[in-house]
């Protein structure tokens, strides 16, 4: 078994309202409770943390699979919105939304369209941040796929 480890380092000095700021190999930031909580909203926060691992593991995840099965990207984002209840005083994230859009080259052919369509559905199931999560949060994807022109 090939094990990697990442490390992460938080300092927290103090109560509810503090900032604190967290430090890793390439990630160096303030962390506070963002104001749709009642918060500083200085640097970033839990929630936002967890969107971006989601999206940010999902997009990899699938170009390289698009890179695996040679399809040529023309264009490629995505935008993701997670989705927290804030019932009753308890804090429960619901929901994470991808939207990937993705536009092949001109060249691709209806093969290359489904194989993408294949391959933005694998990423989510693929992706270890979304098995992580699976089955305490739902994993939603909204794609838009086309073909260039």
């Amino acid at each position: 078994m090939a094990l990697q480890h990442f490390y992460l380092k938080a300092e927290w000095p103090g109560g509810r309202n503090s900032v604190g700021s967290i430090q890793a190999d390439k990630l160096h930031t303030e962390i506070s409770i963002p104001k749709e909580m009642d918060g500083p909203d200085i640097g970033t926060n839990p929630d936002e943390m967890l969107l971006g691992a989601a999206a940010t593991c999902y997009i990899i995840t699938l170009a390289a699979m698009m890179e695996r099965a040679e399809l040529d990207v023309k264009e490629m984002d995505m935008d993701s919105e997670g989705v927290v209840d804030v019932s009753n005083g308890v804090f429960t994230y619901q929901q994470i939304i991808h939207r990937p859009r993705v536009v092949l080259e001109n060249t691709a052919t209806d093969d290359d369209f489904d194989k993408l369509q294949q391959l933005t559905n694998r990423a989510e199931a693929v992706c270890m941040i979304s098995r992580a999560i699976e089955g305490n949060v739902t994993l939603t994807l909204e794609p838009d796929l086309a073909i260039g022109k």
